[in-house]
């Protein structure tokens, strides 16, 4: 199936955050496009879940009246690339908050992501930034940046600046009652 490119690839169809994931913040011929984005189909050939729903004319599976329906059996029990834990939470917001809100939100926690990454990543560190970003709150993020700039400055090698990162991240997502790492199948 030929898929309609989506105007916004950051949160899929299906509800995962797609701009929170290490696939989306990479660079390379790995790199994937988000839900529906640019070359989508070389990347992503089937999904059954946005065929649906372009057929169907939703841009989210939230919109339909048979969400949750049997292809989400399971669907947050196990992650991929990027956490499905809180994918139904996701949805439930932007179907409350409405997209546009959502979507402020999302965009915001790519920037903090971007800043991560640029700022506190030793070349190990993407997939742990990506996975607290997409399980902590915005409020908590912005937390833990405030405390990342103060305590380790602009001139701290980057190795201290990373393990600092992960040490904030960690135990801000004990106080939460997170745990940041991907559930395999």
């Amino acid at each position: 199936m030929e898929y309609k490119q989506r105007d916004y690839s950051l949160f899929s169809a299906c509800g995962l955050n797609c701009g929170l994931c290490p696939r989306y913040q990479m660079n390379g011929a790995s790199q994937c496009p988000g839900c529906a984005g640019k070359d989508f189909l070389a990347k992503h050939p089937k999904c059954g879940v946005l065929s649906c729903s372009q057929r169907k004319g939703f841009e989210y599976c939230y919109q339909c009246n048979q969400f949750p329906c049997p292809k989400y059996e399971g669907a947050d029990q196990a992650d991929s690339f990027i956490t499905h834990l809180h994918q139904f939470r996701d949805m439930e917001k932007a179907k409350r908050w409405g997209i546009d809100t959502y979507r402020q939100e999302l965009n915001e926690k790519v920037g903090m992501l971007e800043e991560l990454l640029a700022n506190y990543d030793d070349g190990r560190r993407k997939s742990l930034f990506c996975l607290a970003v997409n399980l902590l709150e915005a409020e908590d993020i912005k937390q833990v940046l405030e405390q990342l700039i103060s305590e380790t400055g602009s001139d701290a090698p980057l190795k201290e600046k990373a393990a600092s990162a992960v040490g904030l991240l960690q135990a801000m997502a004990e106080q939460r009652n997170i745990t940041l790492k991907l559930r395999k199948k």
